[in-house]
């Protein structure tokens, strides 16, 4: 394709906010970009594209069908749930993602959730604030039992490039690790990993901490059944994809203690709805959805999405996640 290319993104806003400039894809072709697009005027703005860029817009199969101009979609993240890949293969449309670009600033929210949890640093220093230290007989208090991660059982579901960096994080805060994956590696990486069924894992760990990708047949797997395995005094992460949990299994599961905590980066439906069962649920700390979203995590993910797009129009996609699915 010629610099005509007509590229559409459909919802840069959390790409670009204002600090992470499109002019790298500018210079690959004719940029039109929506901050926003609801689903009633997907068609109308991506009607004449040639390439879709998008993160969370979806794209069903009716859509795509709907579009007889498009030829490529680059992700503007690494998850791509919200697009029908097999369809857009029927249709010849190589779908790329974004992998990795993310990996260190999600492994630092994760611990960063796994600490709040632990030391509850939000909750002292709002008591700070209130005046209970000034007001405090003795040089220190505490609110609420303080937990060391050392010499702790982390249990990591999925273990691809984050679930691996949450292990080597784990291990130099002296936890132990074990890790289910479908498919063990022959390189498990450095450090001592010990792999097991996912149900052991559950009853195992002290903490667990999700790292896998959603697909049609693992979502809502963490239900009152798994979280009944867990000790009580174990804490879930979800850092991957909200619908990977049952969210009314685990607010029961929280309100009942039968968990000790969770904290989450995502929920099924975003932006959370108000009744998400959740949002009361006790011992629950949230961040909404900004573990990728560091300014370094963006400029490398718009690095990787202009070389998808620049490798497609040289006839050699990369990052494709439906090559089994062409025609």
């Amino acid at each position: 394709m010629s610099d005509t290319t007509k590229i559409v993104i459909l919802d840069g806003y959390t790409i670009n906010p204002g600090d992470n400039p499109w002019t790298p894809l500018e210079e690959l072709g004719y940029c039109t970009i929506y901050d926003r697009t609801p689903p009633e005027l997907k068609l109308e703005r991506a009607g004449d594209a040639d390439v879709i860029l998008v993160s969370k817009v979806k794209l069903d199969e009716a859509a795509l069908e709907a579009l007889p101009k498009l030829k490529y979609i680059s992700m503007l993240a690494t998850g791509y749930n919200n697009v029908d890949v097999a369809a857009a293969g029927r249709l010849g449309i190589p779908v790329s993602n974004v992998p990795a670009y993310s990996t260190e600033s999600v492994v630092q929210t994760t611990f960063a959730l796994l600490l709040e949890l632990a030391m509850h640093v939000g909750l002292h220093d709002a008591a700070v604030k209130a005046g209970e230290w000034v007001s405090c007989p003795d040089h220190s208090f505490w609110k609420t039992p303080l937990i060391e991660l050392d010499g702790l059982t982390i249990g990591i579901v999925g273990y691809g490039t984050i679930g691996r960096a949450v292990a080597r994080v784990a291990a130099a805060f002296g936890m132990k690790v074990i890790v289910y994956t479908p498919r063990i590696p022959q390189d498990p990486g450095t450090g001592t990993v010990r792999f097991m069924p996912l149900e052991d894992l559950f009853a195992t760990a002290d903490v667990i901490s999700l790292h896998c990708p959603q697909t049609p047949e693992n979502g809502a797997f963490v239900n009152a059944a798994l979280l009944g395995l867990m000790k009580p005094a174990a804490y879930l992460l979800n850092l991957a994809r909200g619908g990977l949990v049952n969210e009314e299994d685990l607010a029961q599961a929280l309100r009942s203690g039968r968990i000790a905590g969770a904290g989450l980066d995502v929920v099924a439906h975003e932006p959370m709805l108000a009744g998400n069962p959740l949002l009361t649920a006790p011992n629950c700390v949230f961040t909404p959805h900004i573990a990728w979203a560091s300014l370094a995590a963006r400029k490398r993910l718009m690095s990787i999405v202009t070389a998808n797009l620049a490798a497609f129009k040289a006839g050699a996609p990369i990052n494709v996640v439906n090559g089994r699915f062409l025609a």
